[in-house]
């Protein structure tokens, strides 16, 4: 049985930021339901081992090394993805750090590092992508958000401001590139077990924590962010335009 509305089959994408965590199981999930992906980082190595992994289930799968950071390697990037692979047709914008610290002590360079590395590069990448995709009238653009686009907790408080920008960002997007035929949506997890929440994964009062505070009682499993991307990345959603979906167990919508 084949579903159409969901069929990625003879479309590709580029996932930022997927040699790992959330932004590799994105791509896996995309692969199962027929897209060709590019992974997209700036570790080669790390890189190569996913495209390795992915390869030996049957996927189309190739690398793309370059700085989200740096808007001139992007260009470059992309129009090199462009002009040697092909056209991109999904573009899903997951590179992101984090950093922990008290806000009175929080260390300028680490706030600018997290503008570049959550918020810019989103600008960077997903400007040089629509460029191409505007030309063609049909582009879907995936960017990841997060719980923290509604919520704070301390000690994160210039994460929080970089994902509450995304929310934001995609909204201006989807206002400017709607017309041109592209879709433009946010997917903002909850707390998931992945590397960048490992500390917390470990923690067994922050785990208690959020059990009680989550109305699913419990971590999430990236594997349960594919369904909204693909959703997000189809014809399913052909009609969605600036939405941020948030996949968090309830914690966003619950005291």
């Amino acid at each position: 049985m084949t579903f159409p509305l969901f069929d990625l089959a003879g479309l590709r994408a580029l996932v930022t930021g997927s040699s790992q965590g959330i932004g590799l199981a994105l791509a896996r999930g995309l692969v199962e339901h027929g897209a060709e992906v590019v992974l997209n980082g700036r570790d080669r190595a790390k890189l190569e081992v996913a495209v390795r992994e992915l390869a030996d289930t049957g996927a189309q799968v190739s690398a793309s090394v370059f700085d989200v950071t740096d808007a001139d390697a992007v260009k470059r990037g992309v129009d090199g993805i462009e002009g040697s692979t092909g056209p991109i047709d999904i573009l899903v914008n997951n590179a992101g750090m984090q950093f922990r610290s008290p806000l009175e002590e929080f260390p300028v360079h680490r706030w600018e590092q997290l503008m570049k590395t959550n918020i810019s590069s989103a600008f960077y990448v997903g400007q040089a992508v629509a460029n191409h995709m505007i030309a063609r009238r049909r582009g879907k653009i995936v960017n990841i958000a997060s719980v923290q686009s509604e919520l704070a907790r301390p000690g994160i408080a210039p994460y929080t401001a970089t994902k509450g920008a995304i929310k934001n960002l995609t909204r201006g997007m989807a206002t400017d590139w709607a017309k041109h035929g592209l879709q433009i949506n946010a997917l903002a997890p909850g707390y998931f077990k992945t590397p960048l929440n490992q500390a917390l994964v470990d923690n067994p009062e922050f785990t208690a924590w959020l059990e009680k505070r989550t109305p699913a009682g419990r971590w999430g499993d990236v594997e349960e962010l594919v369904g909204a991307a693909v959703f997000l990345s189809s014809k399913a959603s052909s009609f969605v335009n600036g939405h941020t979906l948030y996949v968090d167990g309830g914690i966003s919508i619950s005291l």
